[in-house]
């Protein structure tokens, strides 16, 4: 078979050289270019994204909401935004061994009572994946598996089977006889990428790809792969803990950053029905520096306990984050300092959001203060206290978005008291919860001594 001739193309500025150099000719950047197959024609890669070049006026175009697959597994669908979509193409990645197989291999079992799926392994070989099935108790009467990492014979498979729902586990292992480099570089990566991606479009297959991730969390091989697919789910968690997360962080048929909880057992991962259970802690009385916040992720409101221990600092003070922003919590205690009058630059300040999540919104600000200023008097905060807010540099607290659903959230798990932004003052009373809301960082400080 002849094989293609390659090129390499600058990963920086997107320059061609007809063989590799240390140096791109285009950009001068050292060590970017990297192997691709030399295409014949424009587009040929990609013809099947599109089909037509007729110009049409957009409001002409019919938009059909495609039929959503369920599959079968709630916080799964609920991460996806809904279910699979025909014809998607799914990228999921995490950390080894923290459930990414096994996850798939119960949702294609559950799919394949009334679909024809494909689980196509990589990695382990057909007897490995088959006592996986079998010590997760698993119906695979009709779940037809594929040990094979060699692209041209997946493809020419998927086209012959039609499968409505095909697993890569994974896409680093795949190669395609086109390119020369080795399974899982950034060409062959790419290139596998790109072309199971056209064969869904074209024929409306939904592709899940597993993702292997770099040991600072990112998804391995070329940022192109993220563009490329239509939804990028992370599994998050640590691997020594029972309980995982599933994040999407791009989802062209869903909302972002919706999450999916589920809870490792011997018969696989379960869907856990009440997460906010997961994140509060169980005090047999109330301890100083605990605060307890509402936290948005994608559209479900979520309650997480906030931990910060402030001691006294034996030489440089130190300041530790762990799930949320280090630099951001550096910044809080200075709005402290400067306009409430805590100071805690000669103090070791230690953050934790409990339960391993990973808490990026600002609506954490006022919850992370509280936390500090309690642990810093060794006072606790007021029992059955809910907190959300963003601080401003000038000590302003800013309205959090869905205050509504947050509230009702924190009343709906039994919280009688709320600490809120004016601005998030709900215009109807909720019932069995007390509002108190505050415009400012020192206010905030007072309401919660009074409380005391």
């Amino acid at each position: 078979m002849v094989k293609s001739k390659s090129i390499y193309s600058c990963a920086e500025c997107g320059a061609i050289s007809p063989k590799w150099q240390g140096q791109c000719p285009g950009c001068a950047a050292w060590n970017t270019l990297v192997e691709s197959v030399a295409e014949k024609s424009a587009g040929h890669r990609f013809e099947a994204l599109a089909p037509t070049v007729r110009l049409q006026n957009l409001s002409e175009i019919e938009a059909r909401e495609s039929e959503r697959i369920a599959t079968g597994i709630g916080e799964f669908d609920r991460a996806l935004g809904g279910g699979l979509v025909p014809g998607g193409v799914v990228l999921i990645g995490g950390d080894p061994g923290i459930g990414k197989s096994t996850l798939l291999l119960q949702a294609l079992a559950l799919l394949s009572i009334g679909q024809k799926v494909l689980y196509i392994s990589g990695e382990e070989s057909g007897e490995q994946v088959a006592l996986r099935a079998r010590r997760l108790s698993l119906d695979t009467r009709r779940l037809q598996l594929m040990a094979e990492i060699n692209l041209e014979r997946i493809l020419s498979t998927l086209r012959a089977e039609k499968p409505m729902v095909a697993v890569i586990d994974s896409i680093q292992t795949l190669w395609s006889d086109q390119l020369s480099s080795a399974p899982g570089s950034v060409a062959q990566v790419r290139e596998c990428a790109a072309q199971l991606t056209r064969l869904a479009k074209q024929a409306g297959i939904t592709v899940i790809l597993v993702g292997h991730v770099t040991k600072e969390g990112a998804l391995a091989g070329p940022r192109v792969l993220e563009h490329i697919v239509d939804t990028v789910l992370y599994f998050e968690g640590d691997t020594h803990s029972a309980f995982r997360l599933i994040r999407a962080v791009k989802n062209r048929f869903g909302a972002v950053n919706e999450i999916g909880v589920f809870a490792m057992t011997e018969s696989g991962l379960k869907g856990v029905s009440n997460p906010s259970a997961l994140f509060l802690s169980q005090h047999g009385q109330e301890v100083a520096g605990s605060c307890v916040m509402v936290t948005q992720e994608g559209t479900r409101p979520l309650l997480v306990e906030i931990q910060a221990l402030v001691d006294t600092a034996h030489g440089m003070p130190r300041r530790l984050t762990v799930g949320l922003d280090g630099q951001r919590l550096a910044m809080l205690l200075a709005v402290l300092h400067r306009h409430a009058g805590i100071v805690c630059f000669d103090q070791d300040v230690f953050l934790n959001a409990v339960g391993g999540v990973r808490i990026s919104e600002p609506a954490a600000d006022l919850a992370v203060i509280l936390s500090v200023t309690s642990s810093l008097k060794n006072k606790a905060l007021p029992p059955k206290l809910i907190v959300f807010g963003e601080v401003g540099l000038a000590g302003e607290i800013r309205p959090a978005p869905r205050g509504q659903e947050r509230l009702k959230e924190a009343a709906k798990l039994g919280f009688t008291r709320a600490l809120i932004p004016e601005a998030n003052r709900p215009r109807q009373p909720i019932p069995g919860l007390e509002i108190i809301a505050v415009k400012r960082v020192e206010e905030a400080v007072a309401r919660v001594r009074d409380l005391l």
